[in-house]
């Protein structure tokens, strides 16, 4: 059952599963599994056979077991030359899939023309025991092993254990899936659920202070040096010292991202700029990060000096000695938050130092359901296909969940938790498409493609109940905004302390060090994308790897591009923030005209109260706020915020300009094209230019005023001045306001439409745009 919340295929809608097999909306359940539909699995685990009978002269047998379910059909691997041969597998059917009454587990013995049957085992479903978790393991049993005709075979005992279970058993995830039987032993890996973590990431910074004694190849001429540091491929340069001489000085910091476990070293050479596109090394020092001191705050860490190895050619030989100095002042800043994401939804901003963790709020925990109606994203045998799976990421933990061959209507059914240390943090969860399913090298240059994507805030979630709703999967492409499908999802947040995640709202959003000592703007970019490359090479190495595209989308590396689209968008919103400002404007210039003669009559009242007693004023102001607050809590939002298209401006895009959007970085593009791109640029930097413009002259006009610029504008102001001093002196405060909100609220019969006398004059004041070129 979904119910649209709201007009249009891009809207949220809200569903009504049967959350751990009961029915429910909304209501707080507490049992393991309650965020998912239950699924029923038939397992069957292969311990180990023995005794098995040799089936040929050699008296060996290479053994493998097959385990048949109706139409479906899983096997072990199989050994060489053994007769007791152990396996330690499990196999899951699908109940909703079966379509026999007999299980049927047969040992056979693997041959290159035709394998030999040793034996079977079969099984009643209807006799089969059903498990749930937190029972224990079910114990497997030996079995005589059976000949075609059902009688016992001569020696053969296989060891299984057979269960009804659900997907919250603990073999679940490492289990062979009946709906994997079309991919290849090789590619099995690629579709298992995993939980990753991310590496722990630290700021090495290098604050470089000075050199000494260098000995550089030419005497006669004054050295530009500057100091070049590497970490991995991350290379850094501090400016040419201004010393020219042979002890030269910089105090410049550095910052690197370094990831533990620590694999690089950090290499710091001096060099000497001799040419234009030359440079000389003077020496060079190799550090070892697990000898760097890690810093917690902002209290300087102790100095060291460094000893340069300057490699020289010597008779053939190659020699190392120790020609000069380097003073340097290295730690990795635990203090820091490494932003591997966009800080607008960060899901992590905590510091790297656990010592300054603080204790957590509360859980999350998310139910991945199904999907509904997912496009085709590749051909397979001449139809469209879509083998899906999703990646939910919160803090340092990412989820993937198995994938679903071959189905446009997935059901995971698998829930996951995380720890919640901050309210004000987002929840990314996507869905892609598997497209490593073959393994090996067929898969190689192969890419798991992205299906769309959702984010939801946790601030905007009420604690302790269950959000259960399908989600638009919505991508944007050269030809547009495209729907690929819906997500069903259920999401909970549970708070263990109301009045800690109550106090974190006064909290800074990010660690102090961020506050004490702030990283530039410029410094936050180019650190969080050698993040997001670590993080991404280091998931890329697990098994199954987190592909490198699917981690760089999850965590949005490419928003910072350009975009003519975000331009669009932001403008509008920055509008619809100030319309309720221009809303209110709008309503006082009614009231001073009179359109509403009671209400204006009514707001002179109430302003004539609030002179007369002004120590209402603000008490007035924070009860209307209290009021219009109360108010608003009938209409307040039922459901989370997702992807909206409108706010996008994606549907109204034109599609040069969503061609510009994915352009690739430097342009592909023909050179025409690029020079209307940069034609129409120009023009809308020109309107911004003027309105920038408008608003300096503005300020400026304002500075003239006292600036004498215009020496009779001055002398008139300055006039006005005095006489206002002596005025207001005289005059009692309240007098003065009231005459001046009864001047501003006078009827329309005393006004009339030419401007004002102070506009004039501060319109005709100079400002410095005579003097532009």
């Amino acid at each position: 059952m979904q119910r649209p919340l709201g007009p249009g295929e891009f809207s949220l809608k809200e569903t009504s599963p049967l959350l751990g097999g009961v029915a429910r909306a909304g209501d707080k359940l507490t049992s393991t599994y309650d965020l998912v539909e239950q699924m029923q699995y038939l397992y069957v685990r292969v311990v180990k056979a023995k005794d098995l009978p040799a089936m040929d002269l050699t008296g060996k047998c290479d053994p493998y077991v097959e385990v048949k379910m109706g139409n479906y059909k899983g096997t072990t691997r199989h050994f060489e030359k053994k007769t007791n041969p152990e396996w330690n597998q499990v196999f899951a059917f699908s109940r909703e899939r079966i379509q026999s009454t007999t299980l049927e587990v047969i040992v056979k013995d693997k041959d290159f023309v035709k394998d030999d049957f040793i034996g079977r085992v079969m099984f009643e479903l209807n006799e089969i025991p059903k498990r749930v978790p937190p029972d224990s393991p079910l114990a497997p049993q030996w079995y005589r092993l059976e000949d075609k005709k059902g009688d016992k075979v001569k020696g053969g005992e296989l060891m299984l254990a057979v269960w009804f279970g659900t997907q919250a058993d603990e073999v679940f995830a490492e289990a062979w899936h009946s709906d994997a039987a079309t991919v290849p032993g090789d590619g099995l890996a690629n579709i298992r659920s995993k939980v990753y973590l991310t590496p722990k990431l630290w700021y090495v910074r290098v604050n470089v202070i000075e050199a000494q004694d260098l000995i550089p190849s030419d005497k006669n001429r004054f050295p530009e040096v500057y100091v070049k540091a590497m970490l991995g491929n991350q290379i850094l340069r501090t400016r040419i010292s201004p010393s020219r001489n042979v002890n030269p000085m910089w105090n410049e910091d550095i910052l690197f991202v370094a990831a533990e476990p620590f694999e690089e070293h950090l290499i710091l050479s001096v060099e000497d700029r001799v040419a234009p596109n030359k440079d000389e090394s003077l020496g060079k020092t190799t550090i070892p990060l697990q000898s760097i001191p890690r810093r917690l705050d902002h209290k300087p860490v102790s100095t060291k000096w460094y000893n340069l190895e300057k490699h020289v050619i010597m008779e053939g030989e190659k020699e190392k000695k120790f020609s000069s100095r380097l003073h340097l002042r290295i730690c990795l800043d635990g203090g820091y938050h490494v932003l591997d994401e966009s800080t607008h939804y960060s899901s992590d901003l905590r510091p790297t130092a656990k010592q300054l963790w603080k204790q957590s709020i509360g859980v999350l925990e998310l139910g991945i359901l199904n999907a509904q109606g997912l496009l085709p994203m590749k051909t397979k045998d001449g139809r469209g296909t879509t083998d899906a799976y999703c990646v939910a990421k919160y803090g340092q933990k990412w989820v993937r969940t198995r994938t679903i061959i071959d189905s446009f209507t997935p059901k995971w059914n698998e829930q996951y938790t995380w720890e919640v240390y901050d309210p004000c943090t987002v929840i990314t969860i996507g869905v892609f498409d598997n497209g490593h399913l073959q393994g090996g090298e067929k898969a190689a240059g192969a890419r798991d493609n992205r299906i769309g994507k959702v984010r939801i805030r946790l601030s905007t979630l009420e604690t302790d109940r269950v959000y259960t709703h399908s989600y638009p999967l919505i991508v944007l492409l050269p030809s547009g905004v495209k729907k690929m499908g819906e997500v069903q999802l259920a999401v909970r947040f549970t708070c263990s302390s109301l009045l800690n995640m109550m106090h974190m709202y006064s909290q800074p959003l990010l660690p102090k060090m961020h506050y004490l000592h702030p990283l530039s703007v410029m410094q936050l970019d180019l650190l969080r994308h050698q993040s997001t490359q670590i993080v991404s090479m280091r998931l890329s190495r697990a098994e199954p790897p987190l592909r490198k595209e699917v981690v760089e989308y999850m965590l949005d590396m490419d928003s910072h591009m350009w975009s003519m689209r975000k331009s669009k968008a932001n403008f509008y919103r920055i509008m619809g923030v100030f319309n309720p400002l221009i809303a209110v404007i709008k309503w006082f210039d009614q009231i001073c005209h009179w359109k509403n003669p009671l209400t204006t009559i009514l707001i002179h009242v109430l302003f004539v109260i609030l002179v007369l007693y002004p120590e209402l004023i603000l008490p007035t102001i924070f009860l209307y706020l209290f009021l219009i607050g109360v108010w608003y809590y009938r209409w307040r939002p039922r459901q989370p915020p997702h992807m909206d298209t409108k706010l996008s401006h994606a549907e109204a895009s034109h599609p040069d300009e969503l061609d510009e959007e994915f352009d690739s970085f430097p342009t592909s593009r023909p050179p025409d094209i690029v020079r209307m791109r940069y034609d129409r640029l120009r023009s809308v930097a020109g309107k911004i230019q003027t309105v920038v413009g408008d608003i300096a002259t503005q300020g400026e006009r304002l500075q003239s005023l006292l600036s004498w610029r215009d020496p009779r504008a001055t002398a008139l102001f300055v006039t006005f001045c005095l006489i206002a001093a002596i005025v207001l002196y005289i005059t009692p405060f309240s007098v003065v306001c009231l005459l001046t909100g009864l001047y501003v609220l006078r009827h329309p019969r005393f006004r009339h439409k030419l401007p004002s006398v102070p506009l004039n004059f501060f319109r005709r004041l100079p400002a410095r745009t005579d003097s532009m070129l």
